[in-house]
Order: structure tokens, then sequence, then C-alpha cells
């Protein structure tokens, strides 16, 4: 990876909103779910057969002990009336002649509940407005009240000039013609998938790319209003049922095979300690090689290039709560948690003047890119081994020939 300083903003590979991957897939949901569920079925039955009835009621159980121990405000108000529906109905089947079928039936009626509540959506309309509203926001975070020969924070130039690009930008966007381009960040703050994604805009000049948000950040609803509008796919997850899984993971394949960037957290969640992750979560990660596998099946010569990102703040808006975790969970119980101080007309002052008089910058480092089975490739997108030589991605998916 180039460690030299690179230009730190480029011109915008596409204009045009409305030709975004992730917008073209937006103004056609409804079919792309109706794609989804059944790709999600035929992922099921291939790994469980027509012994459905388990599967279900595993599903059934699970769901109502979510609902009963973690309930959240964003939950649908029908959650509990629809799971005791289901229960009733998949009891009743035991009884009928066309068992099979109703279980069938009631299988696609939760793949497509989950699929409507895990695809978001994308608005180009709000991602203009997401734009002016973010450079302001990012503005007051990153620069000064007042710096010599600025004014009020500085412009949208001086905003870009903190965030400092490193590695070879120039191959990630050509390989953008190439394929379609998934994005690995390390994982800090609640803020990082917009700040990629803002970067991404601003900087790297590439379309948006589709992230997982916690269905948790749901709970607000101003956030819900843009997060259900900018492409983001909700992830929720204290839903651990086989269904639930399947479906978010061939969210991700499906999404990747129709041509739609994203961007991945591999570490799953934040980190609390400030240090890289070193264990990955390797659910949606192995989404990318299926989704490898269903584009050379199909004979394209598209290819799924991932990138990794490692991200370097001065500073993390909600470090506290995450330094306070992080110690709760390696002392255990010898913690001992401090009072809690709450907010004080002196910690409020002091946060307004850090607002006023700090300036601080991000880091974006993109590593080199690869393929999926982690091969170096080039501008074009050619896979090289380890020891340079050229080798044939498919080769990888064959089996006795």
């Amino acid at each position: 990876m180039s460690i030299n300083k690179v230009q730190q903003v480029y011109e915008h590979i596409e204009p045009n909103i409305e030709k975004w991957p992730v917008a073209v897939v937006s103004r056609e949901r409804a079919e792309f779910i109706k794609e989804l569920n059944a790709f999600v079925l035929n992922r099921i039955l291939e790994s469980y057969g027509e012994n459905l009835h388990e599967l279900i009621s595993k599903a059934v159980f699970m769901e109502n002990q979510r609902i009963k121990a973690s309930p959240w405000k964003v939950d649908p108000a029908d959650e509990k009336m629809y799971w005791s529906n289901i229960s009733s109905e998949l009891d009743a089947a035991l009884l009928r002649e066309d068992r099979n079928e109703v279980e069938l039936a009631l299988l696609k009626r939760i793949i497509n509940r989950y699929s409507e509540e895990i695809v978001g959506t994308f608005d180009p309309k709000i991602f203009r407005f997401s734009r002016i509203f973010l450079t302001s926001f990012f503005k007051r975070i990153f620069n000064r009240y007042f710096s010599p020969g600025k004014w009020r924070w500085g412009k949208k130039e001086d905003l870009q000039k903190k965030i400092k690009l490193v590695g070879d930008i120039a191959k990630i966007r050509q390989l953008f013609s190439k394929g379609t381009v998934v994005v690995l960040p390390t994982h800090y703050s609640n803020l990082d998938s917009i700040m990629v994604g803002y970067a991404i805009d601003t900087n790297v000049g590439l379309p948006h790319f589709s992230f997982g948000a916690g269905l948790n950040l749901f709970n607000v609803e101003i956030v819900a209003y843009f997060m259900n509008r900018l492409g983001a796919y909700r992830v929720d997850r204290r839903k651990k049922n086989p269904i639930y899984l399947e479906c978010l993971k061939s969210m991700a394949s499906y999404s990747l095979l129709k041509g739609v960037n994203n961007i991945f957290f591999p570490g799953g969640t934040r980190s609390r300690s400030g240090a890289t992750e070193e264990k990955l979560k390797l659910g949606l990660i192995s989404s990318l090689i299926e989704a490898q596998r269903l584009l050379l099946l199909e004979k394209s010569d598209k290819k799924i290039f991932v990138v990794p990102l490692n991200i370097g703040y001065h500073f993390v808006l909600e470090a506290g709560i995450l330094v306070e975790q992080h110690l709760q969970s390696i002392g255990r119980e010898k913690y001992i948690r401090p009072p809690y101080q709450g907010w004080t007309f002196q910690s409020i002052m002091k946060l307004v003047k850090s607002l006023y008089t700090k300036e601080s910058e991000v880091y974006m480092s993109f590593g080199e890119p690869m393929d999926v089975l982690g091969n170096r490739v080039d501008a074009e997108g050619n896979s090289y081994d380890k020891f340079g030589h050229a080798v044939d991605l498919g080769d990888y998916f064959k089996l006795g020939g």
C-alpha cells in the first residue's frame, strides 16, 4: 500500500445520482424484494429440505423470547400478535392433509416480513440534503470557529482538507467500473458509516455505498428518517433464528450480485478499547464469496473487490461510554463504576468551548484492493497470488473439474 500523501479531493466518477447502483435498485425495491424472497427460500430449502416445522417453530420460540426480554420502540406494533398467529397456524397445519403447503406458505410470509424490514431505500433528494447538512455538521467537529484567514468554521474545501486519504485511491476508482467494490472499515464510532460515506462521496468521488445500520439506531425518529432513505439496510442483532440470519446474509449477497457497492464492518461492533479488531465476524463477509460464486455461475466478467480501510480519529464523540464498557469487560467484578455526575453547567460550557476552539482531522488509510479470496488485484481487476502469478478466480470454485 502506498503511504505517500495522495490527492485529497477527486472529481466524481458519476455526478448523476440517479445512475448510482444503490439508486437504481431502490427504484425497483418491490421487484428486488420479490427476487430476494425467492433467493432466500431456495437457500433455506436447500439447507432444511421439506422439514420446515422445526425451523419455523424455532423462529417463533426465539422471537417470542426476544419480544419479552428485549423490546424496542422501533419494533412493529403487531409483533406479538403476528408471531402468535404464526404459532397457531403452524400447530393447526399438523392436522391438515396439505401440511407441507401450509408450512411453505408460512415460511414465505416470515421471509417477506424480514426482507421488508431489512431492505432500505435510497432517496436522491434526501441524499442531496444530507450532503449539505453533513458538511455543516462535520465542519463544526473538525474546524475551529475562527482560524487565520477563515470565517465561521471555514468552507467545505477546508473540511475536505481535514479528511486525509492514504492508499491507492486511483486504483480503487478504476475498479469501480470492473465490478462491485466492498469497503471493510475499522469501527470506533456510531458516526463511522456516515463519516466513511461522506468521505467516499466528497473526497474519493465514488457513488454512495449501501451499509448496515443497527436497528437500535432507528429508535430515534430523526435518525430513522434519514437512515431509511440513505441506502442503509437494517441489522437487528437480537434476532438469532436461522430464517432471519439467512435473510440478512442473502440480502448482502444478492445486493452485491445486483451491483450495489457495500460497506461492511468486519468487527461487527465498535471497538471499546480503541484497538483495531482482531476477531472478525465472518457471517456477512462470507456473503462476498457467495456473491462471487453466483457471478461466476452466471458467467459474468464482473468481480467483487474488497478494500480494507483503517479509520483514525483524534477523538471519538462517545469515547467516555466506550471506555467504561471496555473497563467493565476486562475488570468484571473488580470494576467499580464511578458515580454518575450528569451534565453540569461547567461540562456543557467545556463542550461548547471545545467546539469553538478545537480542530481535528480524520485519516482514512485504504488498503491494497483484493478479490474475495485475498489475492491482490491490479487496476484492471486481474488477480495475482503472493508470488505475482496471474490466477483464475473461477478455479477456486471448481470441484472435480
